[in-house]
């Protein structure tokens, strides 16, 4: 009970924030457009002098003016309730066999640096190695930290990489792919689960070449029968914990189902990522050759691949960011 009122708390301490960044965005707006009546009304008085000075400042009030409308209808705009939520992180190796399961593992460790950069806390909830080169064929990472969704959720899509595996002699490049997946962390408040619909089994959980490490039944696999959603979690030695994160990810992918549904349903024509939730297309790409990242969505080029590897990805994130925006202030200015 107590956990369910300090949710609610929190929610609305949010919506009151945001009400506030309005209600004093608005208030400075009036402030302006008075000073522009008032220079105006000194316009056509008879002093020459006054004049002078009001006709240097008009321009000057003019631009914040309409700075100030920009910022406006920004705040009007429907937020994403997500948006302060913490995020699953979910990475798969696609084509390219274990070339694309190193890429997994270097796409972990990119957005693992850029949150110890945000200074938020990454949990690993479950991992399957790709084999004895490194990398993995699939890990899914909590990430806790204000405003996570907000600035990760652009980054689900496909990520290609261009580089020369280093198990190739003849030193051609390989494409390879990996998927990646942002989910917001849904609370209980959010998904209702119906504990009829699961079916839990549990197991021996398992380590590198299927060697038992622990004696005791402790992974969890849980399947959401209605969606047949299939979750499992085997990196915590007790049974409850491994429970407890399976559903944390299972609660998050219903989340994340419900909410691809309805923004498909209200258009299907919009073509942004946070709308469609195409995850099918390619969205950015990374070339070892060139020292090159590319993103297709918005043309962004950056010729720093080392350092944006290594979490220096606030460019990226920022652009982004700005370019939906944009594309969501004129669909309701028009």
């Amino acid at each position: 009970m107590f956990d369910k009122l300090k949710t609610l708390y929190q929610k609305y301490a949010r919506e009151h924030a945001e009400l506030y960044d309005l209600v004093e965005a608005y208030r400075e707006y009036e402030r302006t457009q008075e000073r522009i009546e008032e220079g105006q009304a000194l316009l056509r008085g008879n002093d020459d002098e006054l004049k002078e000075i009001v006709r240097e400042e008009m321009p000057q009030f003019k631009d914040r003016l309409t700075a100030q409308e920009k910022t406006l209808r920004s705040l009007l705009l429907p937020r994403d309730p997500n948006d302060e939520k913490n995020v699953f992180l979910e990475i798969r190796a696609g084509t390219g066999g274990d070339e694309a399961g190193l890429f997994a593992g270097d796409l972990f460790r990119m957005y693992a640096r850029y949150a110890e950069r945000c200074r938020w806390k990454v949990e690993v909830v479950s991992n399957n190695p790709a084999g004895g080169m490194g990398g993995f064929k699939e890990i899914i990472a909590l990430i806790e930290g204000k405003g996570a969704y907000s600035r990760l959720k652009y980054e689900s899509g496909v990520h290609r990489v261009q580089r020369v595996p280093v198990t190739e002699a003849q030193g051609r490049i390989h494409t390879s792919a990996v998927t990646v997946a942002i989910l917001p962390e849904a609370e209980e408040i959010d998904v209702q689960v119906d504990p009829n619909d699961l079916r839990i089994d549990v197991y021996h959980s398992s380590g590198h070449g299927g060697q038992s490490v622990n004696t005791t039944d402790s992974a969890v696999r849980i399947t959401h029968l209605p969606s047949g959603l299939v979750v499992t979690c085997q990196d915590e030695k007790s049974q409850h914990k491994n429970k407890a994160k399976a559903m944390k990810v299972l609660r998050s992918r219903l989340l994340d189902m419900t909410v691809q549904k309805q923004n498909a349903e209200i258009s299907e024509s919009r073509k942004n990522q946070v709308g469609s939730g195409d995850r099918s297309g390619r969205i950015r790409t990374y070339n070892y050759p060139q020292g090159r990242v590319t993103d297709h969505r918005i043309g962004l080029t950056l010729y720093n691949l080392e350092n944006f590897l290594d979490g220096d990805i606030q460019i990226a994130i920022n652009a982004l960011a700005t370019h939906f925006q944009s594309e969501a202030l004129k669909q309701s200015a028009g």
